[in-house]
C-alpha cells in the first residue's frame, strides 16, 4: 500500500512539475527546511509570488536591476576629496601640534 502510493505521488510530481518553474519553491523549502516554520516559507513564497506579479520580474532580477542602474563610485576618492574631510584633518593636525607643543 505504501509503495502504491509513493508511486503515485512521485507519477504526480514528475506530471505536475511544469505547472510552477521549479526555482519558485527553492527558497521556500531551504526555510522551511532550517526553521521548520510553514508560516515563514508561506510567506517567502507570497512575497515572491506577489513581486512577480505586480513587477513581472522575480525578486531576483529586480535587485540586478537596481544594482545595475546604480553607477559605481569610488568611495575613496569622494572622501578625500571632500571638504568635511580637509575639516576633520586639519582638526586633527591643530589637536596633535597642541599636545605636541604643551608636552615640550
Amino acid at each position: 500500500m505504501i509503495n502504491k502510493k509513493l508511486i503515485l505521488g512521485l507519477f504526480i510530481i514528475s506530471f505536475l512539475g511544469g505547472c510552477a518553474s521549479p526555482t519558485a519553491m527553492l527558497g521556500p523549502a531551504y526555510t522551511l527546511s532550517t526553521t521548520g516554520s510553514v508560516y515563514q516559507s508561506g510567506l517567502t513564497y507570497g512575497s515572491n509570488e506577489l513581486i512577480t506579479m505586480f513587477t513581472g520580474n522575480s525578486p531576483v532580477e529586480n535587485i540586478k536591476k537596481i544594482s545595475s542602474s546604480v553607477k559605481k563610485k569610488n568611495i575613496k576618492e569622494q572622501t578625500l576629496k571632500s571638504d568635511d574631510f580637509h575639516i576633520l584633518v586639519k582638526k586633527r593636525i591643530k589637536k596633535t601640534s597642541a599636545i605636541l607643543n604643551s608636552s615640550n
